[in-house]
């Protein structure tokens, strides 16, 4: 076995921490049976010292590696000076963020927040106002179209249009004013936009679902139903966007630009809570005081982090090093020809490897995996996903995938 794997880590797990974190843990999440304690660029250490590769990046918040160095200085710095300030005051440090962040989106102004289900929830309310000043859609009646499969979060608003049964059941009554329509479909899309829709709100990728990527066109072609119909267009980026797929925004890789685009996870710098909703003047400008707003959302420490994680990814060439990465990946993956493999899908630094479940669940191969030095997630009990951090070294890459190989001969 590689010395990488520091020894024999079958059984790496620490019983007495993972006992005591189920005992008083809401069981919220399945983790794997790991205890992290440190990590350092794409790897992290258990426990009992045994290091680990990181396929997932916390879901892509962490896309410029771990405890980087800048990220710290500008945290520390940044802590030692003001680290929270309500927002009945200025600061210095949250124009300078939010300049960035509309100048890298092209949009106009934007609504800091902290997690990305609190973006989303930012983008319904933004949507349904503006349909009520701005197409005259009577009060109460607003719509929002949203795709079948989505995941923008868990608050009972965003459960409310999530079709996936296991977000909901036993937490209704739901919230109206969403309708479903199954993801790709543009027909199906135009037919459900009516007089009282306000926007369309989509994952340009959608992550959770399994890594899914939309025919060709799609995106386009929702583009222009949109202006076709005088709605908003308002993509979700918060796992896809910030290099994640090789581009700053995976909406760039066909050329459309969204009304209003929400952002979380890589913009925290995998240190921090931050998101942000994103959006053209008269989007944004639907808030005023008291009509919105977040304790800690664009704080001065999270606005400082917030604006060197930007700085991070433009300076060292993550998002070029994401495509090219991503395109290597692939390579290799196709190149493994593994029965349990039934579908290979992704863009750059995210991946979905759909397994056959008649030969093993995803679990079972992330469980593997783990015992052999890599760190990843399954979902939906068929895929397993692959998102590293971006800085990843490209020898580190190609040794998840030698370790990966192993794995499937194991199952195969």
């Amino acid at each position: 076995m590689d010395q990488r794997l520091n020894g024999d880590i079958a059984n790496a797990s620490s019983p007495g921490a993972i006992a005591l974190e189920d005992r008083w843990c809401a069981h919220t999440y399945k983790p794997l049976p790991v205890v992290i304690t440190r990590a350092q660029g794409a790897w992290v250490h258990d426990d009992a010292g045994r290091r680990y590769l990181d396929m997932m990046s916390a879901y892509s918040a962490v896309n410029v590696g771990h405890s980087h160095p800048r990220i710290l200085k500008a945290l520390t710095e940044q802590a030692s000076k003001v680290a929270v300030v309500s927002r009945a005051f200025h600061t210095d440090k949250l124009g300078p963020f939010l300049a960035r962040l509309c100048a890298l989106t092209g949009l106009d102004g934007a609504c800091p927040m902290n997690s990305g289900a609190e973006a989303v929830e930012t983008a319904v309310k933004a949507a349904r106002r503006w349909g009520y000043r701005h197409r005259g859609i009577p009060a109460n009646q607003a719509e929002v179209i949203v795709a079948s499969g989505n995941f923008h979060g868990r608050t009972t608003t965003i459960i409310s249009f999530s079709s996936e049964e296991a977000y909901r059941e036993g937490f209704g009554p739901y919230t109206p004013g969403f309708r479903v329509v199954p993801f790709g479909d543009l027909d199906a899309l135009a037919a459900a936009i009516g007089p009282n829709t306000a926007a369309v709100l989509l994952e340009p990728i959608q992550g959770e679902a399994g890594i899914v990527l939309p025919p060709a066109g799609y995106l386009k072609g929702v583009r222009e139903a949109c202006d076709f119909a005088g709605i908003l267009m308002i993509l979700d980026e918060i796992q896809s966007g910030l290099g994640r797929t090789g581009r700053w925004f995976a909406h760039q890789h066909e050329g459309v630009k969204p009304d209003g685009l929400c952002l979380g996870k890589a913009l925290g710098g995998g240190v921090l809570p931050v998101s942000a909703f994103v959006a053209r003047r008269d989007v944004i400008d639907v808030f005023d005081p008291g009509s919105h707003g977040s304790t800690f959302g664009g704080n001065p420490l999270a606005a400082a982090v917030g604006l060197e994680a930007l700085a991070v990814i433009e300076e060292e060439g993550l998002v070029q090093r994401s495509a090219e990465l991503g395109a290597h990946l692939m390579d290799r993956l196709r190149a493994l020809n593994s029965p349990l493999i039934r579908d290979i899908r992704g863009l750059g630094l995210w991946v979905g490897l759909e397994i056959d479940p008649a030969r093993a669940t995803a679990r079972q191969v992330v469980e593997d995996w783990m015992r052999r030095g890599v760190l990843s997630k399954e979902t939906h009990d068929t895929v397993v996903r692959l998102a590293p951090p971006l800085m990843i070294a490209p020898e580190d890459l190609d040794w998840a995938v030698d370790r990966l190989a192993e794995t499937l001969s194991a199952f195969a």
